[in-house]
């Protein structure tokens, strides 16, 4: 089109198109008088378009996507409401403005007075929103936005306004973002040098198949100088294919900016696109994807090739495509896959060292004494009942499945994992800041800084209110009982007065104090309902126990301890399932009531308060098993009650960890399985689904088979993309099951590792083919992430140090072995760790109701503790070995934490942040931009003094008039020519 060239809608009878140039616009929604007519398109020129990625004209190529609820015609007006579509823009227009210049507007048809009167109050709220959108659409062309509105789709219901950005407002965004564009200027890539280089070409050599089959992938010797886009230096910029110089993902991040920035103030309040989508002016706004992904003549594009090389189950040992996912999605969704992929490699040795640990657990069993001395055939220890009334005394070699399924994860190897994995978990921050690094420098994110974000519309929105509240006080009561005699005049008055206040007025800690106070006791509510519902397992666990001991079936009172287990486990995972749900609603609606300013502090206390929630949710269980159960039981004649009725429990003899560590493998799998692959499967479709019956695609889908939805159209029925905080919340939690409780389930970094590797591409294919493209968002780190990330690892130094000395028996046998153990053996340790109990000593009622089980009568039991016996002169009082055995574990926690903490800070301090190549890259650039621009000076400089006349007497008086004049029009070719 040429530049001022402005256009009417095209009339047609199976197209309605509304074709607005902005150029030339000064009203909104005016169309002047001289406006043209499109001719209509013939198929061959308009085969570019057929696929919605481009306006009708098929040269300008669709940026973005805003989408808006059309009422639906009745057939009793269809002839009407069809006119109306039609003729639209025009009457709209000339309504307005007509009215500006203070003539009444056109008279409007006449229709059957009942109707007119159903429909007036149908009609009032659709009248708003279609007023409210001509305003802001209006405001996009003043922007310099261009406009395409498609009314008649496949898609009834619903109407869609197709936004192009044009090369002078790509060029005035770009430079005001401040985004970094390659120049012409290449230069060398610094390579490794030496045995470096023969190694990294053996290394590539032998990853050559793991290697995605892309472009980025080839070898890259050279890099192109970034500079940040200016108007005034275009000519440093290859700019010989302006199509393409800005790709999609750049320009819809572009447009994405400047609806932000553009508002609705003849509107009660101002409203940007956030208020406006909330409102339902807008029903949805998106960038369109490159194209389809499948079938028959699907055109090359970036979105096919993620399909089919990374999106792909196939392809899962493969690496991921980084740089074409970070072209296509930007750099914030880039970098969490880069996480996510480098999380997955890290795991890969920490699953190796895990199986070996668990493997020496195997081969070692039939070696291990305390065990072998449990499961002797000419054990004979009477062990005290388990439970009051219903339970009988027991013989402890019927423990010796426990003893020995618990010496595969209570053995001397869990503590070098556990050290190990203290290690891993530094390494892998110290890896990824160097692999975030290194991608700042590909992806020229080196010196970017974040600015802060534009308010948020609800924030906005209670400023307003403030405001608006504050000036009526403010008021005269004379002006309050005055009545306006112009209300719009009022409305815009009482807007714009809004909006000066605005800018003086923000919200308070004393504004937000309420929520503050709502937020604490919220937070507190839902936390300790984690604690009931674990208390309630606790019951269960109890009364369970004892209904099953009181069984006539023999195997089921043998197997009552792994069936209480695994029924509580499962129990605890669907309800950690459901509430992980509730919580994540709980937390955003506490968040919105607290009403963050941007959408940055708006995420990241979002953020904590999911974490928070959804960590004391997945692990209050795991923690009352590692340390809580078996140390609050009292002992036989004196046991801890609760309710005076349920008896607390206590650990196998084995001790707790074999419990924790099924408890812990059930919790994971299970979140693994269920949650993060079978609801992120399942939920997508089903929602998709939904939205298919909604809009009522099935009534005409049999007619319309044949037919190809528009892009814009297909791309409406996807699932919107939600953020990237579901994402990465499992991972932490994940995370935090790997590094926490490892000391006892060494093949948690297995499981975690076959979960990944599913994720990755469950992930890939959910927003390449599931999800609406989003919005490209830049970002040089993973953020608050990368902070809970070390909160974690540094908490799982302290969690597995506690494991190991209190949950497990790896502290009393090193106690036994050098202080007790007369031959410095384990020899007589199952003995050494049990007390006598005399059954005369039990309280009434609390004795079994079978004291005859065994065969014989029962005069002494034993029970697992450090206490005196009952001839002594303090029977049953703590001995001085459980002393001891304390000190030992206390001691070893301080010692533990302290090594494993010096050891992590100095691999911190041995790894630098930087890598070195990276180091030099990013000065040889900087020495490179002052080498360009002083050579842009000298041009300057040589320039002036050839138009500058040689003989100093002689000079011409216009000289200096005509160089300045020459200076302007000869300024970008000379610049070029020089570059």
């Amino acid at each position: 089109m040429e530049k001022n060239e402005r256009s009417t809608p095209i009339p047609g009878k199976e197209k309605e198109v509304d074709i607005i140039n902005i150029k030339g616009i000064e009203d909104i929604g005016y169309v002047q008088p001289d406006s043209i007519l499109l001719n209509s398109l013939t198929p061959e020129e308009n085969t570019q378009c057929q696929h919605g990625l481009y306006f009708q004209d098929g040269e300008r190529r669709v940026d973005y996507i805003l989408t808006y609820h059309i009422k639906k015609p009745s057939s009793s007006r269809s002839n009407r409401q069809s006119s109306r579509f039609t003729d639209n823009a025009f009457t709209r227009s000339l309504r307005r403005g007509t009215a500006r210049l203070g003539r009444p507007p056109p008279p409007q048809p006449r229709g059957d007075p009942e109707v007119a009167s159903q429909d007036h109050s149908m009609d009032y709220h659709e009248d708003d929103k279609r007023y409210r959108r001509e305003e802001f659409e209006g405001n996009l062309r003043d922007m310099g936005l261009e406009l395409e509105k498609d009314e008649d789709t496949k898609t009834p219901g619903v109407g869609f306004v197709k936004i192009h950005a044009p090369w002078h407002v790509l060029c005035r965004e770009a430079e005001f973002m401040k985004l970094k564009m390659p120049t012409k200027k290449v230069y060398e890539v610094k390579q490794c040098s030496g045995v470096g280089a023969k190694i990294n070409t053996l290394v590539n050599k032998a990853t050559e198949p793991l290697h995605p089959n892309v472009e980025e992938n080839r070898g890259q010797h050279v890099k192109h100088l970034s500079y940040a886009f200016s108007r005034e230096k275009q000519h440093l910029f290859d700019l010989s294919d302006r199509d393409s110089f800005f790709d999609s993902k750049t320009r819809a991040s572009i447009v994405f900016e400047v609806l932000k920035r553009t508002k609705c103030t003849k509107a009660k309040y101002s409203m940007g696109i956030t208020s406006l989508l909330g409102s339902g002016v807008y029903t949805a706004a998106y960038p369109l994807h490159d194209g389809d992904v499948d079938g028959e003549n699907v055109e090359p594009n970036d979105r096919k090739l993620l399909y089919e090389e990374w999106a792909s189950y196939s392809v899962f040992y493969k690496y991921q495509p980084i740089g074409l996912v970070r072209k296509y999605f930007g750099e914030k969704i880039g970098l969490y896959f880069a996480w996510l992929g480098l999380y997955t490699q890290m795991l890969i040795p920490a699953s190796l060292v895990g199986v070996i640990v668990f493997l020496y657990g195997c081969a070692t069993v039939d070696n291990n004494i305390p065990s072998m001395e449990i499961c002797h055939p000419r054990n004979n220890i009477t062990m005290c009942p388990l439970c009051d009334r219903a339970c009988n005394y027991w013989k402890l070699k019927e423990a010796c499945g426990t003893a020995r399924a618990s010496h595969l994860f209570d053995n001397p190897a869990t503590v070098f994992f556990s050290i190990f994995m203290a290690l891993w978990a530094a390494m892998f921050m110290e890896h990824w800041k160097r692999r975030q690094m290194r991608l700042n420098y590909e992806w020229d994110l080196t010196g970017f800084e974040e600015e802060e974000d534009h308010p948020r519309a609800e924030y906005e929105l209670c400023v307003m209110q403030k405001s608006l509240k504050k000036e009526h006080k403010t008021q005269k009561p004379t002006e309050i009982a005055e009545e306006p005699t112009n209300k719009w005049k009022q409305t815009v008055q009482s807007a714009m007065a809004g909006l000066k206040l605005t800018e003086k007025e923000k919200l308070t800690c004393r504004d937000r104090l309420p929520a503050y106070m709502t937020n604490i006791v919220m937070m507190l509510l839902m936390i300790g309902v984690t604690f009931a519902i674990v208390f309630g397992v606790i019951l269960y666990r109890i009364s369970i126990t004892a209904a099953l001991h009181m069984s006539n079936n023999p195997t089921t009172r043998s197997n009552v301890r792994l069936m209480v287990k695994t029924t509580a486990a499962i129990i605890n995972l669907v309800v950690i399932l459901i509430l992980d749900e509730v919580y994540g609603a709980v937390a955003r609606w506490l968040t919105v009531l607290e009403v963050p300013k941007t959408d940055r502090s708006f995420e990241e206390r979002l953020i904590f308060k999911t974490f928070v929630l959804k960590f004391v949710n997945a692990f209050t269980p795991i923690i009352y098993i590692a340390f809580f159960r078996g140390r609050l039981v009292g002992r036989p004649g004196s046991y801890l009650y609760v309710f005076e009725s349920y008896r607390m429990e206590e650990c196998a003899h084995g001790g707790c960890l074999m419990e924790l560590c099924i408890q812990l493998s059930i919790t994971m799998l299970g979140k693994q399985l269920i949650q993060n692959n079978l609801f992120e499967i399942g939920i997508p479709k089903l929602k998709k689904l939904i939205r298919y019956i909604k809009s009522k695609r099935r009534s005409f889908q049999e007619e319309e088979r044949e037919k190809k939805l528009q892009r814009y159209e297909t791309d409406h029925f996807l699932e919107p993309f939600a953020g990237l905080t579901p994402e990465y919340m499992e991972m932490i939690i994940q995370f935090g099951f790997v590094t926490l409780f490892v000391a006892s389930f060494p093949l948690a970094p297995l499981f975690a590792l076959l979960n990944n590797i599913i994720e990755i591409r469950l992930d890939a294919k959910k927003f390449v083919a599931e999800l609406r493209r989003p919005v490209a968002a830049r970002a040089k780190d993973i953020g608050i992430w990368y902070n809970l990330l070390r909160g974690v690892a540094k908490v799982a130094v302290i969690i597995n140090a506690f494991v190991i000395s209190f949950t497990s028996d790896f502290i009393p046998r090193l106690v036994y072995q050098y202080m007790y153990s007369p031959d410095g053996s384990m020899h007589g340790f199952v003995n050494h760790t049990m007390s006598y109990f005399n059954v005369s000593d039990f309280q009434d009622g609390k004795e079994p109701m079978d004291p005859h089980h065994l065969g014989y009568q029962v005069e002494m039991c034993r029970y697992k503790d450090y206490r005196e016996p009952p001839w002594s002169n303090t029977p049953y009082v703590v001995s001085k070995e459980f002393w001891a055995v304390l000190a030992a574990r206390l001691a070893f926690v301080i010692v533990f934490q302290n090594v494993v903490m010096l050891m992590s800070d100095i691999v911190d301090w041995l790894i630098p942040d930087i890598p070195k190549d990276i180091s030099l890259q990013i000065h040889k650039e900087k020495i490179l931009m002052v080498e360009l621009f002083m050579k842009e000076e000298q041009g300057k400089m040589q320039f002036i003094d050839s138009m500058t006349p040689c003989d100093g007497k002689g000079r011409n008086n216009h000289a200096p008039i005509a160089r300045s004049r020459s200076i302007p029009h000869t300024h970008s070719h000379t610049h070029a020519n020089n570059f």
